[in-house]
């Protein structure tokens, strides 16, 4: 009986540790690429800051896990955005600010090759354009189209 726990506990540890690929869904853009996990942080860095964006927060558990004595694929959330489109924001809709930084989400598949997802800006801003209006619909828009810009240079 012991054996059979022990098992089953092994198999469910393990199979946690297999991360699933991200599946599209509404208001997100997952791309696929053939670059490794860190070749692509890398290029999406470069890509924020060549459209004048900056990068606000990252984060991934992977190191913590590691520590841990846990291996994990490597995963990365890196928040983007800059002081213009957060002072607009706000002058539209105060709430709306709780979604800033917007985030791309950079994660290893078993392949060794990674993905690059994001939900898009007018997705994120979508729950507050009753009270930002159009000023905050164009907003979002903006940021939709330096998103794509960011992600397609990174994954190029």
């Amino acid at each position: 009986m012991k054996s059979i726990l022990a098992t089953c506990l092994a198999f469910l540890c393990a199979t946690a540790l297999h991360a699933q690929s991200i599946a599209p869904r509404d208001g997100w853009m997952v791309i696929g690429t053939d670059k490794p996990h860190d070749k692509l942080l890398d290029d999406l860095k470069k890509a924020v800051k060549a459209n004048k964006m900056g990068i606000v927060t990252q984060a991934g558990p992977t190191g913590a896990a590691k520590a841990r004595g846990i291996t994990i694929p490597q995963n990365r959330v890196v928040g983007v955005f800059n002081n213009d489109f957060a002072v607009k924001v706000l002058a539209t809709s105060t709430a709306a600010m709780i979604e800033a930084p917007i985030r791309f989400y950079v994660t290893e598949e078993p392949d060794g090759t990674a993905t690059l997802s994001y939900k898009t800006p007018s997705f994120v801003f979508a729950p507050y354009l009753d009270e930002g209006g159009a000023a905050l619909d164009a907003l979002a828009k903006d940021l939709d189209t330096r998103f794509a810009t960011i992600a397609e240079a990174a994954v190029n």
